[in-house]
Protein backbone atom coordinates (compact mmCIF):
# COMPACT_ATOMS: atom_id res chain seq x y z
CA UNK A 1 0.00 0.00 0.00
CA UNK A 2 1.33 3.39 -0.94
CA UNK A 3 1.53 6.34 1.41
CA UNK A 4 -1.08 8.26 -0.57
CA UNK A 5 -3.47 5.32 -0.17
CA UNK A 6 -3.09 5.47 3.60
CA UNK A 7 -3.83 9.20 3.58
CA UNK A 8 -6.86 8.63 1.36
CA UNK A 9 -8.24 5.92 3.64
CA UNK A 10 -7.62 8.11 6.71
CA UNK A 11 -9.42 11.08 5.20
CA UNK A 12 -12.23 8.79 4.01
CA UNK A 13 -12.77 7.49 7.54
CA UNK A 14 -12.64 11.05 8.90
CA UNK A 15 -15.28 12.25 6.43
CA UNK A 16 -17.43 9.16 6.99
CA UNK A 17 -17.46 9.94 10.72
CA UNK A 18 -18.48 13.53 9.99
CA UNK A 19 -21.19 12.33 7.63
CA UNK A 20 -22.49 9.89 10.27
CA UNK A 21 -22.58 12.76 12.78
CA UNK A 22 -24.51 14.97 10.37
CA UNK A 23 -26.97 12.19 9.53
CA UNK A 24 -27.54 11.42 13.20
CA UNK A 25 -28.18 15.12 13.85
CA UNK A 26 -30.68 15.16 10.97
CA UNK A 27 -32.46 12.13 12.46
CA UNK A 28 -33.05 14.14 15.63
CA UNK A 29 -30.27 13.32 18.08
CA UNK A 30 -28.68 16.15 20.01
CA UNK A 31 -25.03 16.97 19.33
CA UNK A 32 -23.66 14.97 22.30
CA UNK A 33 -25.61 11.81 21.47
CA UNK A 34 -24.82 12.13 17.76
CA UNK A 35 -21.10 12.48 18.63
CA UNK A 36 -21.18 9.45 20.89
CA UNK A 37 -22.99 7.27 18.33
CA UNK A 38 -20.71 8.34 15.49
CA UNK A 39 -17.74 7.36 17.68
CA UNK A 40 -19.41 4.02 18.47
CA UNK A 41 -19.75 3.37 14.73
CA UNK A 42 -16.10 4.29 14.17
CA UNK A 43 -14.80 2.10 16.99
CA UNK A 44 -17.09 -0.77 15.95
CA UNK A 45 -15.78 -0.55 12.39
CA UNK A 46 -12.17 -0.48 13.56
CA UNK A 47 -12.69 -3.46 15.89
CA UNK A 48 -14.36 -5.37 13.06
CA UNK A 49 -11.46 -4.60 10.71
CA UNK A 50 -8.97 -5.64 13.41
CA UNK A 51 -10.74 -8.97 13.88
CA UNK A 52 -10.66 -9.70 10.14
CA UNK A 53 -6.97 -8.74 10.05
CA UNK A 54 -6.16 -11.02 12.98
CA UNK A 55 -8.09 -13.88 11.36
CA UNK A 56 -6.20 -13.45 8.07
CA UNK A 57 -2.87 -13.21 9.90
CA UNK A 58 -3.38 -16.35 12.00
CA UNK A 59 -4.83 -18.38 9.14
CA UNK A 60 -1.98 -17.22 6.85
CA UNK A 61 -4.41 -15.92 4.24
CA UNK A 62 -2.57 -12.63 3.87
CA UNK A 63 -1.18 -11.53 0.51
CA UNK A 64 2.44 -11.83 1.68
CA UNK A 65 2.08 -15.48 2.65
CA UNK A 66 0.28 -16.34 -0.56
CA UNK A 67 2.87 -14.57 -2.70
CA UNK A 68 5.70 -16.29 -0.84
CA UNK A 69 4.15 -19.73 -1.34
CA UNK A 70 3.63 -19.04 -5.05
CA UNK A 71 7.23 -17.84 -5.39
CA UNK A 72 8.64 -20.89 -3.62
CA UNK A 73 6.54 -23.24 -5.74
CA UNK A 74 7.64 -21.52 -8.97
CA UNK A 75 11.27 -21.55 -7.80
CA UNK A 76 11.23 -25.28 -7.09
CA UNK A 77 9.43 -26.03 -10.36
CA UNK A 78 12.13 -24.11 -12.24
CA UNK A 79 14.91 -25.92 -10.37
CA UNK A 80 13.23 -29.26 -11.06
CA UNK A 81 13.00 -28.45 -14.78
CA UNK A 82 16.73 -27.61 -14.85
CA UNK A 83 17.77 -31.00 -13.48
CA UNK A 84 19.23 -33.56 -15.82
CA UNK A 85 17.52 -36.96 -16.03
CA UNK A 86 20.42 -38.54 -14.09
CA UNK A 87 20.14 -36.00 -11.28
CA UNK A 88 16.38 -36.44 -11.17
CA UNK A 89 16.72 -40.23 -10.96
CA UNK A 90 19.28 -39.86 -8.16
CA UNK A 91 16.96 -37.58 -6.15
CA UNK A 92 14.03 -39.94 -6.66
CA UNK A 93 16.13 -42.86 -5.44
CA UNK A 94 17.11 -40.88 -2.32
CA UNK A 95 13.47 -40.04 -1.62
CA UNK A 96 12.41 -43.66 -1.98
CA UNK A 97 15.24 -44.72 0.31
CA UNK A 98 14.15 -42.21 2.96
CA UNK A 99 10.54 -43.38 2.69
CA UNK A 100 11.63 -47.00 3.17
CA UNK A 101 13.71 -46.11 6.22
CA UNK A 102 10.78 -44.29 7.85
CA UNK A 103 8.48 -47.28 7.58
Amino acid sequence: MRRIDVFGIGFGIFFAGGLAYILLRQVGLNSVDAGIWSQVLLVGGLVGWLLTYAFRAFSKKMTYHQQREQYEEAFFQKRLAELSPEELAKIQAEIEQEEQSQI
